[in-house]
């Protein structure tokens, strides 16, 4: 039987037999591009060339690409694990043409390497064929029908609308008719029962497509119509976990060698044997053999999890899967760091990035498992507070279940199976418009209307010229409008431009672009994709006329100069630190440079010291800075660094600051000796995330206006201590009796709170059966109100207490209820905070339903707060 690894190959020489150029994966995680997070299709790395923005270097390719579908449009994630054939992170093996072949070749080679290559059987193969669509003027594709009778009888092709069989990339841009390859893989006695074409496309597990053979022909404009492209192109994606399944003749994708030794490696870690059924246990397996991969992948390409953004949909999927092994495989512990090393082993030769990180990965990895688990542990407890809440309705309200998803990260179905498990349901329907309310917020945030390009010279060669001009003519080749949250600016493609766009931690150009009279500002210049967006507040009244576009110098000079510094630090860093220091983030702008790198413990002062003496040298030396263009392998053959995660040409452009000290791939602008840095001074370094490091530094003008602010406040301090012979002694004696008095004051203070907690217990009050407590305290600081609450319960029992003080004219106020009387009378400390409180005092609170506090700004209704908790009670 064939490996994974060994079908992969198969593909890749089949295409290079057929005369197309192999090339790498893009990265997972997707940059210049505002459409996309991830890369969700083989094609989108070359969008461009689809586009007429860019000419391709060659007109037959293929590849075999990382992909992620957990989001937008193309969103699988709750089929992952239930299923058999749905993932987060796939492989898309692909074959493209520009402008080159098209449906015949395409569909030829298909059958060839299908039936003759892989040898899967002919009878079990279907092809489904655009059937046209009157509404919108388009023909069926009689020629791919007609290429497909050649191989198959009429019975096992069959014809498809637009919704299947018509792709297209978004609401705007390329798209065309294509023909899907399925494959029946039911047994002969299923067959015999219901012949396939009838399970086409009906979400069958066993009757999947394998291969999609799009064929881009028209562009999809702004207003919905069609126009002819002027090439015509091929763009086909095979699910590489599914042709694998298919070769091996397995039932599903999790049965082949894809999975099974990170299942394997699930079964030794968890004690628990895998089923290969629909049990929880067997849908757990699945969703951490699934998640894992699409976890790795993305935090080696440099996406770490975060709380927005494609870091947020990282960390969705991480907690997805903790919660399942949490809650199914009864694993209370990080798990899927441990995974890490079979991942990366089984990719070393096809996707070495993992393996390169390996150590860095699992720290991200464990890291977030083990901040995941205690907050479940936290919720865990809070739903039990909301299901005590619960025992008179049985409904666990959509607000609750909302609140455990949105402060806890628990899932809806996680609180939904502990509900059923305690006879209690869930308002479903109310979490999910809860859910929408604030996805919809978001999207109403986001929202952002681009119209159709306007083309005014248009060209497919865009040449940027800032490597070396700061000034030139030239036309512009296209302009749109683009509105958001109720601006509206302009985005203006140049013919050639010499502003650098926002690229590589390197921020975006600013300066004018002058048309006659007329001079326009640009607010920033970005890439989207490989177009060169100038950004304008107001569009030229002639576009079509000859443009002057000048940079702002000052500005460009004082960025390269921190970019050139971000180089030589990096370098010092793996001096001092060692080889395993990487790249995860930069910025450099005329301000300052951020550098984000992996390493595991926070920097001593001799290690910042060792490394700004490094890069001091360097600057003092006056290197050159050389950039130039190599080929990729001769660049890598030289020692250049590459970024995880970056996409680079087969031709780069290197930057060398020293061959024996720096060398790095690097398409940003720089200075031209290094002397021009001036110094460089390292203003902090910090922690940003597990297993990454920041590092802020100024140099040149910024460094001087730095160290001049640092002196100017040391003087300011000498003053102010009277000019002190030796000033660092004297702030360790007034430190130290700084540390006497705050003692004293607190021992004072613990006195004071005995004594007020003595005095209110003589004035408790019995309503309903609880022990009432109210009462207006002159206290110093808010957290004595909590102390106070707190040490009352050591005294009472089924109790309220409600206590106020007025501190510095405002107002502050701590409520405690006992666990029984929340269980018994229904009340909730954070809920009287936040609907009875808080609007009392003009302000806002909240905590928990045992204890909860609130601050405002009007003081002179705390005595009616008394009154209303009293009243609720």
């Amino acid at each position: 039987m064939l490996t994974a690894s060994e079908i992969r190959q198969q593909f890749l020489d089949f295409f290079a037999s057929k005369e197309h150029v192999i090339v790498p994966s893009a990265p997972i995680v997707v940059k210049n591009d505002p459409t996309l997070m991830f890369t969700n299709a083989g094609m989108n790395q070359f969008k461009d060339y689809f586009l007429g923005n860019a000419t391709p270097p060659y007109g037959r390719v293929a590849d075999t690409q990382k992909c992620l579908r957990v989001s937008g449009k193309h969103n699988d994630l709750e089929e992952v694990g239930v299923d058999t054939y749905h993932h987060t992170m796939f492989e898309m093996l692909g074959n493209w043409s520009f402008g080159n072949y098209f449906k015949n070749e395409a569909i030829t080679w298909s059958w060839e390497l299908l039936t003759n290559v892989y040898k899967l059987p002919k009878d079990r193969l279907y092809a489904t064929v655009f059937e046209g669509d009157e509404s919108e003027g388009l023909p069926a594709s009689k020629i791919a029908h007609a290429k497909w009778l050649e191989f198959l009888p009429q019975a096992q092709i069959v014809m498809g609308n637009k919704k299947d069989n018509f792709w297209e990339m978004g609401e705007t841009g390329p798209c065309g008719p294509c023909t899907e390859i399925h494959i029946d893989l039911r047994s002969n006695e299923e067959i015999a029962t219901t012949p396939g074409h009838l399970l086409i496309n009906q979400d069958h597990p066993q009757v999947i497509e394998i291969w999609n053979n799009v064929f881009i022909q028209y562009n999809r404009k702004k207003d919905g119509t069609l126009e002819d492209l002027p090439q015509k192109h091929v763009d086909t994606g095979m699910g590489f976990e599914r042709l694998v399944r298919a070769v091996q003749n397995k039932q599903s994708n999790y049965d082949t060698d894809v999975f099974t030794g990170t299942i394997a490696a699930i079964e030794k870690i968890t004690g628990i044997t895998y089923d290969f059924g629909t049990s929880k246990p067997a849908v757990a397996f699945r969703v951490l053999a699934d998640h894992i991969r699409a976890i790795s992948f993305t935090i080696a390409d440099g996406q770490l999890p975060s709380n927005t953004g494609a870091g947020y949909v990282i960390r969705r999927i991480l907690r997805r899967a903790v919660r399942y092994y949490f809650s199914y495989l009864n694993y209370k512990q990080p798990l899927l760091h441990q995974l890490v090393p079979i991942l990366a082993q089984q990719f070393a030769t096809v996707f070495s990035e993992l393996q390169a990180q390996q150590a860095f990965v699992q720290k991200v990895i464990l890291e977030e498992e083990d901040a995941f688990l205690k907050t479940l542990d936290k919720g865990l407890k809070r739903l039990d507070v909301i299901m005590q809440q619960a025992q008179t309705t049985k409904l666990i309200t959509g607000a609750a279940a909302f609140e455990l998803n949105d402060t806890y990260g628990f899932p809806i179905d996680l609180t939904t199976l502990i509900a059923t498990e305690n006879n209690l349901q869930v308002d479903e329907a109310a979490y999910e418009a809860e859910r929408k309310q604030q996805q919809n917020r978001g999207r109403a945030d986001a929202a952002q209307d681009t119209q159709d390009w306007v083309e005014v010279h248009p060209t497919n060669t865009l040449t940027f010229v800032g490597y070396t001009n700061y000034t030139c003519n030239t036309l512009i080749s296209k302009y749109r409008q683009v509105s958001t949250k109720g601006n509206t600016y302009y985005q203006v493609v140049l013919q050639q431009t010499p502003f650098y766009a926002e690229s590589g931690g390197q921020v975006g150009d600013v300066g004018t672009l002058t048309i006659g009279q007329h001079t326009y500002q640009v607010t920033n210049t970005k890439k989207e994709n490989d177009l060169i967006l100038h950004y304008l507040s107001e569009l030229p009244t002639s576009p079509e006329q000859p443009v002057i576009a000048n940079i702002n110098l000052e500005l460009r000079n004082q960025t390269e100069a921190h970019h050139t510094a971000t180089h030589l630090l990096q370098a010092a860093l793996q001096q001092v630190l060692g080889k395993h220091v990487a790249q995860k983030g930069s910025l450099n702008n005329a301000t300052g440079l951020r550098f984000d790198f992996a390493h595991f413990s926070k920097l001593t002062p001799t290690e910042i010291q060792q490394v700004e003496e490094i890069v001091n040298q360097k600057i003092r030396a006056n290197i050159p800075v050389i950039s130039k263009e190599l080929p990729k392998n001769e660049a890598l053959a030289l020692g250049a660094m590459a970024l995880f995660g970056e996409k680079y040409g087969d031709t780069v452009r290197v930057v060398i600051i020293d061959p024996n000290y720096s060398i790095e791939l690097c398409g940003g602008t720089h200075v031209a000796n290094t002397g021009e840095l001036g110094i460089l001074k390292i203003t902090t370094e910090t922690a940003i995330a597990a297993g990454v490091r920041r590092i802020e530094a100024v140099v040149a003008n910024a460094a001087e206006a730095y160290i001049s602010s640092q002196l100017q406040l040391l003087a300011q301090v000498k003053e102010q201590y009277k000019n002190p012979k030796e000033l660092l002694p004297t702030l360790q004696k007034q430190q130290a009796d700084n540390n006497s008095l705050k003692k004293q004051i607190e021992l004072a203070e613990a006195r004071q709170l005995v004594a007020i907690r003595n005095q209110l217990l003589t004035k408790d009050e019995i309503i309903n059966g609880v022990t009432y407590i109210a009462d207006i305290v002159e206290v110093t600081n808010p957290d004595a109100l909590k102390k106070l609450c707190t040490d009352l319960k050591n005294n009472l029992t089924n109790y309220v207490v409600v206590l106020a003080a007025n501190i510095g004219g405002k107002p502050y106020v701590a409520v405690g209820i006992a666990p029984t009387v929340v269980a018994a009378k229904g009340l909730d400390a954070a809920v009287i905070v936040k609907q009875h409180i808080a609007p009392l005092i003009q302000g806002g609170g909240g905590g928990n339903a045992t204890l909860a506090t609130a601050a405002g700004t009007q003081a002179s209704n705390l005595q009616q707060v008394l009154i209303v908790v009293k009243a609720l009670l």
